[in-house]
């Protein structure tokens, strides 16, 4: 399960380096696409993505291809380097608008990558959804 938040730069060739501790979980290859709903770029192992593949597959038609167009045309199969450092596509930066500072997420199943703006805007945006969440939680 991925937990924590880190900061990282991106490179002047679109190159991150992803925790250690998160490689590890991920395995040798790993999965990099669109984020559902949000400008931010998700990673998944193999593993995951492959059962997220299967899930859309089952969807009616409109709603798997739907999902296809917008997460399975945009993934990319990735192997990090000797340095441990990865390329996000040019396209997968542009969307998630990642210009040099960004923050990698925890997110249970998978990490999500964000510019660090959008990221600090989004997490300021969800008060009301924080307080209900936690009003469900009874916390």
């Amino acid at each position: 399960m991925f937990s924590g938040m880190t900061n990282h730069s991106i490179d002047a060739k679109g190159r991150i380096v992803l925790p250690a501790k998160f490689r590890e979980q991920l395995g040798e290859t790993y999965y990099l696409a669109r984020g559902f709903g949000n400008k931010c770029i998700q990673v998944m192992s193999s593993e995951q993505f492959n059962a997220m593949c299967e899930k859309i597959l089952a969807l009616p038609a409109n709603l798997s291809m739907a999902v296809q167009y917008t997460f399975n045309a945009t993934a990319v199969e990735v192997t990090p380097n000797a340095q441990g450092r990865v390329i996000i596509p040019q396209s997968l930066r542009e969307f998630a608008e990642i210009e040099g500072d960004a923050v990698v997420i925890g997110m249970t199943n998978r990490l999500e990558i964000w510019s660090k703006k959008n990221y600090e805007d989004y997490v300021a945006s969800q008060n009301e959804n924080l307080a209900l969440a936690l009003k469900e939680l009874k916390l």
